[in-house]
Formats: C-alpha cells, sequence, structure tokens
C-alpha cells in the first residue's frame, strides 16, 4: 500500500466511511469548524424555513465561527438589516464565536484567534478559505447549501483530491516576495493546474518564509482552483499558533512514498516582480514589460495581503517621500492586532505621512462593496487576489495584481514601477 499525501491523511481521519480513502472517492466527513461571514446570510435565512422550529439549532455552536468583514461598517440599509439578522441569530444560537465589525478579516481573524490547529477539516463560506492550509489545515470554501448542510449536521460529502506539488527553491531577491512567487506559478501554469487538486508547498524557500508569507501563498492558491493548499508542515506553524491557542499541536506529514499526480520545481534566485495583469490572473508580466503604465489607485490590504509584514514593507519604501499626487493610496490592514501594531511601531504614520489613507479592516475595497470603487477608465494596482473586470467597481476599470513591495513603489511613481529600485 502507498504512502499518504496531507489531504488524504486528514480526510481518511475525518471520513465516516471508513480511514483508508483512495483518490477520487466520495466520502462524507466530519468537519471540525465552519466560518461564514455575512456574504453567507442566505444561511441564517434558510434556518427560519426548518420545521417544526425547535429543530432549529446549528449541530454544534462552539465549532461555528461568525465575523462580519464583507460589509463592515454596513454601507447600506439592507446590509445593516443583515447585520441585525446575524447578530439575533449568533445570539439565539449560542454561538460565542462571534467578531462584530471590529475584529477584521476572516482569514487574518481564524488564526490570529486561535481557531486554527494542524489537522482539522475546515469549511468556510468564503472561497479562499483555503488560506488555514498554512497551518497544517486542510480548509475549503463552499457555497450556502454545502455550508447550511453542515451547520445542521456538522458532515459534509468531499471527493478525495489528487496532490500536486510546487518544490520552490532558492533565495528570493530584495523586494521580491511570496505574491511574486504566486503570481508566476499562475502565468507559468494557468489558473487551472491545480482544479479540485491538494497543493503542497514545499522546499528550502518555503522554509525560509514567514508565516504571513506562507499565508498569502495558500490564500492565492484558490485561484489556481485548488481544493486545499498546505504549506511546510514545520515548527513555524506550532511556534506561531502556541502563542494563540493552548490546545495540542500535531502537525500532520504527508509519507515519504506518498503518489503525486505532478511535482513542479521552480526557482526564484532570479525571480523579478510579477503582476497579474487585466482582466485574469493568469495574465502574467514581469515588471519590466510593465513598467511606466499609469495608475489612479493603489490599494494595500486584502486577505491575500494585509498583515503586518505587508505594511510594513510598504513603509520602509514609503517612508520619508510623498505618493504621486495623482495616485489614492487605500490601506487595509487586515485585523484590529496588525493595525495596531502597526501604529505602535510608527509604520502607520509613516503611512499616513506619505498620503495614504488607512482603512479599518474590512474586505470592502477589494471586491468593490465600498471604500475604494474605481470610476471608468481608472486603473488600480492591487496587492488583493482577484482583478476580475468589475471586481472593485466599473467594467470599464483595469486592475493590476502585485505585491505589497510593488503597490508602494507605483504609488510613489503614479506608475508601476519596480520596487527593487527602492
Amino acid at each position: 500500500m502507498s504512502g499518504k499525501t496531507i489531504a488524504e491523511k486528514i480526510l481518511g481521519s475525518h471520513s465516516l466511511t471508513g480511514e483508508n480513502v483512495k483518490v477520487n472517492e466520495i466520502i462524507l466527513a466530519k468537519v471540525d469548524l465552519i466560518m461564514s461571514h455575512i456574504g453567507t446570510a442566505k444561511v441564517f435565512l434558510d434556518f427560519q424555513k426548518i420545521r417544526p422550529p425547535k429543530k432549529r439549532k446549528v449541530f454544534d455552536p462552539d465549532k461555528i465561527v461568525v465575523l462580519f468583514d464583507h460589509y463592515a461598517p454596513a454601507p447600506t440599509e439592507k446590509w445593516a438589516a443583515v447585520h441585525d439578522l446575524i447578530r439575533k441569530f449568533v445570539k439565539k444560537q449560542g454561538i460565542k464565536n462571534f467578531y462584530d465589525i471590529r475584529e477584521g478579516i476572516c482569514h487574518q481573524i481564524l488564526p490570529e484567534k486561535g481557531h486554527i490547529k494542524p489537522g482539522m477539516l475546515i469549511i468556510g463560506g468564503d472561497s479562499h478559505t483555503t488560506t488555514y492550509g498554512t497551518f497544517n489545515a486542510a480548509s475549503c470554501g463552499v457555497g450556502n447549501t454545502d455550508l447550511f448542510y453542515a451547520y445542521v449536521s456538522g458532515k459534509l460529502w468531499f471527493r478525495v483530491p489528487q496532490s500536486i506539488k510546487f518544490e520552490i527553491s532558492g533565495k528570493l531577491p530584495y523586494n521580491v516576495m511570496s505574491k511574486d512567487i504566486i503570481i508566476k506559478i499562475a502565468g507559468d501554469y494557468t489558473s487551472e493546474v491545480a482544479i479540485y487538486k491538494s497543493i503542497e508547498f514545499i522546499g528550502e524557500t518555503m522554509e525560509s518564509l514567514s508565516i504571513a508569507s506562507r499565508m498569502t501563498m495558500s490564500n492565492f492558491a484558490l485561484e489556481l482552483g485548488a481544493k486545499f493548499a498546505f504549506g511546510v508542515p514545520d515548527q513555524k506553524i506550532v511556534d506561531w499558533l502556541k502563542e494563540r491557542t493552548n490546545d495540542s499541536l500535531d502537525l500532520i506529514k504527508p509519507d515519504d512514498d506518498a503518489i503525486y499526480e505532478r511535482i513542479y520545481e521552480i526557482g526564484v534566485d532570479d525571480l523579478e516582480p510579477q503582476l497579474s495583469c487585466p482582466h485574469t490572473i493568469d495574465y502574467v508580466k514581469p515588471v519590466s514589460a510593465v513598467a511606466g503604465t499609469k495608475i489612479n489607485q493603489a490599494f494595500l490590504g486584502s486577505c491575500t495581503n494585509g498583515r503586518f509584514e505587508d505594511l510594513e514593507i510598504a513603509a520602509k519604501i514609503l517612508d520619508g517621500k510623498k505618493i504621486h499626487p495623482d495616485v489614492r493610496m487605500i490601506v487595509t490592514p487586515a485585523s484590529q492586532e496588525i493595525w495596531i501594531k502597526a501604529a505602535k511601531s510608527g509604520i502607520a504614520e509613516k503611512l499616513i505621512n506619505a498620503g495614504a489613507i488607512i482603512t479599518n479592516p474590512n474586505c470592502g475595497a477589494c471586491f468593490g462593496a465600498h471604500g475604494g470603487l474605481l470610476a471608468p477608465n481608472e486603473r488600480c494596482i492591487s496587492s488583493s487576489n482577484r482583478n476580475f473586470q468589475g471586481r472593485m467597481g466599473s467594467n470599464a476599470a483595469e486592475i493590476y495584481l502585485g505585491s505589497p513591495a510593488t503597490v508602494a513603489a507605483s504609488a510613489l511613481k503614479g506608475e508601476i514601477a519596480d520596487p527593487r529600485e527602492f
């Protein structure tokens, strides 16, 4: 019998239809944690339709996390009413893991507040739930129907995915970041390289990356089609989580003889900053090919790149300088914890003095809800994860995706710029 990948081991340990799972097998598995945000309001409405009313109970209120990040604070009366609906729901259901508009973006909050552990099986009502793979958890986004079923039963059907590996080696050049690696992968292998597959990111480069940089990789892996996206299962994960939970932390590692559909080898020693050009994430060009392209807005934030190290590198580039007068730079920390750290360290002050606007932690600018919409024919460089037409406002606007360093350098020059020059 051949060895198992990380995905096969975690799904096997959660399977209710037999532990020895095989690739492409359909299994019913128990879920350790469910994440919901305001975008999954239909789930809460559907509970009102359950008959008889006494059966309107979630399977386990302690295994559900609900938070507000996509429309926070409520930008319209409609969304204020949805907030009210959800606040009443969590109280009635006894869901204590509820984070109102104060805390921040779901994929930062869950690990930050100690909800994520290695070996967990997690589903979320947000596509970028793959982020928790950084922490050695099998996590994926699901739609409202699956989410509702799991809310009631604590179980969900899964197809055991094929696994692929990206073995990344070399040392990243100055001001080149993990975002550049994952964008390069999208450009070289397309956005379909990992459709319903489990990715394992390994190699010396991955080992050297911070947890924050690894989170960027697992987060953006969804845009490659990934079902799960695991980082290196090493001591860095344990050390990071020990500061946030007292629970035992046992890493799940693949067997030496695990079978992978394919292994991709990538070197980063000479990697140039990369950009996803309008309007797809896999239309990728190096910064040298698009440098000089005028921009109107620069966005630094989102669940992909709103962490402290992202704000820090931007502040280093912008320190003592002024953002180009034709550019609006919007900075959104991923959580209040990050916001406070940026304020105490002086990073927030450097960004503000350079001309940036810092918002409360939320998702609004990233997906075009509020706080940074684009007008027709405007152009934005963003550290987020999607550049689809109309994503941040007008269908006639253009979005380039890049690293926080590239965003900051471009904001300074008023055009797409190479951060290695700063």
